[in-house]
């Protein structure tokens, strides 16, 4: 029997050791991040129903587990759209397909190259360098968490590549880099040479599409506004046995986006779309165009109910300093590029932007 193996362990050589042991007993992986508070890892354990649950020092057995499936290789916790917790359960077979098109795509040269992991491994951005690495038998080190001075020595003492999102980019500087990976939303309008803009999910085993163009073996369109996705990158299923694919194998991602020539414009998520005044406005291209005032440490877009509009656009600020901003400087700013029913009407000041543990906006929080 294929058993689910959570490990509950901080990143380093111990984590990828127990990973290691799994996969070597046929056995598939869960990580589990250890920034969840108790009553919530309890949840989550009850969603995922491992056999094994591995924490330092201790290997629980648990008699109500569940198998997997023979090939499958790791379940990878995500909240999706709705924020409840489900398991994605990628094959080693999509692990090797995404390593080697990544590999490729990247011009990854396992004697020169080696792989900096300093984001989470409980998640796909950061346990994808991992797989990339022993797939492909690249050096590779992993930090215990992100730290901007122990990510620039990493590059000083030898490591060419990195997976970072944009709150970590603007953190560190990553001239010494070879090349570093680049995914979340609301990437930078301005950023260094050496990064390489991806867009992915937790169910195509992280980043899919490399700057505006698929890895090799990805097939997109885009049906009524989604993005939807083919290839061996895929999940197999979720871990309540539900597929999400439909008869065809193609994945709707729930991302709004355009495709012209083979190149891929990724709008946001659907339900982040703002309508105002039965216009569309999606709130990355607005965030991008805000992000560069200089009285902005912070900007969300997002939606407020109007009676008049349905909702009006209004940009949530971390300000640079005090909150004086002028709302017509910022309107200004994007009707320079934008359409005028994408300028916010109103500014809200906050001290912080509600985020994921790998750095996105969380909406529906703010």
């Amino acid at each position: 029997m294929n058993r689910l193996v959570a490990i509950a362990l901080p990143a380093g050589t111990a984590f990828v050791e127990a990973l290691q042991r799994a996969w070597d007993d046929d056995d598939a992986v869960a990580p589990i991040d250890l920034r969840l508070p108790p009553s919530a890892r309890t949840r989550l354990l009850e969603v995922l129903r491992p056999s094994v649950v591995v924490e330092p020092g201790a290997i629980h057995e648990r008699p109500d587990g569940r198998p997997v499936e023979p090939g499958d290789a790791l379940v990878m916790t995500t909240s999706g759209t709705t924020g409840d917790p489900k398991g994605v359960v990628l094959t080693h077979d999509a692990i090797v397909a995404s390593a080697l098109a990544t590999s490729a795509r990247l011009g990854v040269d396992p004697l020169a190259d080696s792989w900096l992991a300093c984001m989470p491994l409980a998640h796909i951005g950061g346990l994808s360098v991992v797989c990339r690495a022993l797939v492909t038998g690249t050096p590779f080190t992993v930090q215990p968490s992100f730290d901007p001075a122990a990510a620039e020595l990493a590059a000083r003492e030898g490591a060419t590549l990195v997976s970072m999102v944009p709150t970590m980019l603007a953190r560190t500087d990553v001239s010494s880099f070879r090349q570093v990976v680049l995914g979340g939303a609301s990437l930078p309008p301005v950023r260094p040479p050496n990064t390489v803009a991806s867009y992915g999910m937790t169910e195509t085993g992280s980043g899919m599409v490399y700057e505006d163009e698929p890895l090799d073996g990805v097939e997109l369109r885009v049906v009524d506004g989604e993005i939807q996705v083919r290839g061996p990158i895929l999940l197999r299923c979720y871990r309540d046995g539900t597929d999400p694919k439909d008869a065809e194998g193609w994945f709707a991602t729930g991302d709004g986006g355009s495709l012209e020539s083979g190149h891929l414009e990724v709008h946001g998520r659907i339900g982040d779309m703002i309508i105002s005044g039965g216009e569309n406005v999606w709130p990355a291209p607005v965030e991008a165009l805000l992000s560069v005032h200089p009285g902005i440490a912070e900007v969300a877009i997002v939606g407020r109910p109007d009676p008049e509009w349905g909702q009006r656009v209004t940009a949530v600020v971390v300000p640079r300093g005090r909150p004086d901003l002028k709302l017509r400087e910022l309107r200004d700013l994007v009707r320079a590029e934008l359409p005028a029913y994408c300028a916010p009407h109103r500014i809200e000041y906050v001290t912080e932007l509600t985020r994921t543990p790998i750095g996105k906006i969380r909406r529906e929080a703010l």
